[in-house]
């Protein structure tokens, strides 16, 4: 068994700690088990779950595993405590807010031998499982994905790091991107932005990729996507799957952690992971010169 600790029970949090006391039967998820959760309030207990310190979790024996369910801005410090610590780690998406600092904490985690795993729930979504299928086979001419959302909070960094799961749809369906171009309007006074990202495909095909944000927006995935055969304008509808989403992801980082998972699907994850991270930032430093 692998005691776990959740940093952060936010939303995220909560359900982690949940499906911890729920897991998946049959499935890797049920070797995890919570033996606290760390909170910069204090709080009752949660799920008779019961408050610990960020110094009592890293240093108990009988916790080998961290999820970091914080705002964006303190991942990269809560991981590489934990991992200093000898603790595994399950973070929300994105890890840190630069590449070389990821690259640092996956040299870490090898270092000590451990599990460094990003969380990318969107990737487990049946909408998007529909939208692969749908894309596969087909040759792209260009594409447009538009996401809106409400405001988003300082803490959660530059919109190419807050929005990389948008990022990380697009690298799964057309592979290694290389960034041509990047602007960003932003009113603070209005609490709005809109950052536009221009992308080129390893067949030299343009994406555009849009992340807007007010008060006045609805959350809401946008597509336009021009293939040879047909154009695509909207996400295939489907059917909520049976498993929650964390619950998934819960899953394939246990499996991780029972060594049920290859060192080459590890390794290629890992790429991906550093690949949209070296997107961002490409995206950042243009918006910002």
């Amino acid at each position: 068994m692998f005691g776990a600790v959740v940093v952060g029970v936010g939303t995220a949090g909560s359900v982690r700690i949940r499906d911890m006391l729920a897991p998946m039967a049959g499935s890797p998820a049920e070797k995890v088990a919570v033996k606290g959760f760390v909170s910069r309030r204090k709080l009752d207990q949660q799920q008779e779950v019961s408050q610990i310190s960020v110094e009592e979790a890293v240093q108990r024996e009988d916790i080998h595993v961290a999820f970091i369910c914080t705002e964006n801005l303190s991942h990269e410090d809560n991981i590489r405590a934990f991992l200093q610590a000898g603790k595994h780690v399950c973070v929300e998406y994105p890890m840190a807010l630069s590449y070389r600092a990821a690259m640092e904490l996956w040299d870490l985690a090898k270092k000590k031998g451990l599990i460094l795993h990003e969380e990318h729930i969107e990737l487990l979504s049946e909408d998007f499982k529909a939208l692969k299928r749908e894309v596969k086979g087909k040759v792209l001419q260009e594409g447009t994905l538009h996401f809106t959302g409400g405001p988003l909070k300082l803490n959660f960094g530059f919109p190419a790091f807050s929005g990389i799961a948008r990022l990380t749809w697009l690298v799964e369906l057309f592979g290694n991107l290389s960034v041509t171009g990047a602007t960003l309007e932003a009113d603070p006074d209005k609490n709005y932005f809109k950052m536009t990202a221009k992308l080129k495909t390893s067949s030299d095909r343009t994406l555009t990729w849009i992340e807007e944000r007010g008060p006045a927006f609805p959350r809401a995935k946008n597509i336009n996507f021009q293939f040879d055969s047909c154009t695509l304008t909207r996400i295939p509808a489907a059917p909520r799957g049976t498993v929650g989403l964390f619950m998934q992801d819960l899953v394939q980082f246990s499996a991780k952690l029972l060594g049920q998972v290859s060192p080459e699907e590890i390794q290629k994850e890992k790429l991906r992971v550093l690949h949209c991270l070296e997107l961002a930032e490409r995206i950042q430093e243009l918006c910002q010169s």
